[in-house]
């Protein structure tokens, strides 16, 4: 079913908001996958807060025209399926996770920070731990040496203290 002008129209400004909050661009190609994968894949993008969408690619040229993302235009080719995210990770992370159990969906192309990234690009980006993974890595190496400190301290303040507990029957014992 195709487009009227007012239609194609309204999918670019929806488009071109959701790129305009977006930090990552990952373009999947999803020929040969049933409908219940992709409503799976949907499923699992609308869960990290992915936008995605199969979109014409001429369409998707003029949302991301004048963008960081105009980089990838290029790879526009064939039937795709788009991942916009606000998360730098979570669109790439999405279509790979996607792409490991399903072979019928291939990672083609992104761009994040202005540069085009390949399949194995997209792949490395989605390798790197989410926001609040890394957050969580960062509270715990501050926590380490605090933690550490406390540690000896509390050894040393239960040597002590045995070491006051057993001097203390010594000096009951001797008669005066």
């Amino acid at each position: 079913m195709s487009l009227n002008r007012n239609e194609k129209a309204a999918v670019v400004t929806d488009v071109a908001a959701q790129v305009a909050r977006s930090q990552t661009l990952a373009l999947a190609e999803y020929r040969g996958l049933t409908v219940a994968h992709l409503d799976t894949l949907r499923k699992q993008a609308r869960d990290k807060g992915v936008y995605l969408h199969v979109l014409k690619n001429t369409l998707a040229r003029r949302a991301v025209a004048g963008t960081s993302f105009e980089v990838a235009a290029e790879s526009f080719v064939g039937p795709l399926i788009y991942g916009f995210s606000e998360d730098p990770v979570a669109a790439a992370k999405v279509i790979a996770d996607f792409a490991k159990g399903n072979d019928k969906l291939v990672i083609k192309a992104g761009a994040y920070a202005g540069k085009v990234l390949n399949a194995d690009g997209v792949k490395a980006l989605a390798s790197i731990p989410s926001k609040e993974v890394l957050l969580s890595q960062l509270a715990g190496l501050l926590m380490a040496p605090v933690q550490r400190t406390a540690a000896v301290l509390a050894a040393l303040a239960k040597q002590r203290g045995e070491g006051a507990a057993e001097a203390a029957p010594a000096a009951e014992a001797v008669p005066a």
